[in-house]
């Protein structure tokens, strides 16, 4: 009769292990990682730009991620890479997105559109690329 409860309860418990997986949902092949969508912005100033309107260019762009909701984040640096491959530009902007949708509300806004007035007389080179970030 031992024997028997052992193996009843060996049972049970296998029983409920496998109910615990067949519980535990399962990603589909249509569900996609939660991803951030990057937009990377580099400029070279013309040479005739003062460093203070540089310094103008940089508080703006700072100032677009209180301004504009859909930014997540903003981050910014100059350029220090040795192998000279940056033609020229000096500045470079990383403005995180949680989408497609919030990228062009972004775009579309009249403080970015505000920004841009701002920046184009002063910049000889604008480099734009956006891309989803991948692991």
């Amino acid at each position: 009769m031992k024997f028997f409860w052992m193996i009843a309860a060996a049972t049970l418990a296998a029983l409920l292990t496998l109910g615990a997986v067949a519980a535990t949902p399962k990603k589909t092949r249509s569900e996609k990682p939660r991803s951030e969508l990057r937009h990377v912005v580099a400029f070279k100033f013309k040479d005739s730009v003062k460093p203070e309107e540089i310094k103008r260019v940089e508080d703006a762009f700072a100032s677009l991620k209180d301004k504009i909701p859909q930014v997540q984040r903003y981050e910014w640096g100059m350029n220090n890479s040795p192998e000279g491959l940056n033609q020229g530009c000096t500045h470079g902007f990383i403005l995180t997105f949680n989408s497609e949708k919030d990228r062009n509300a972004y775009l579309e806004h009249p403080d970015h559109k505000a920004f841009g007035a701002l920046v184009k007389p002063l910049i000889d080179v604008a480099f734009v690329m956006d891309f989803w970030i991948r692991h």
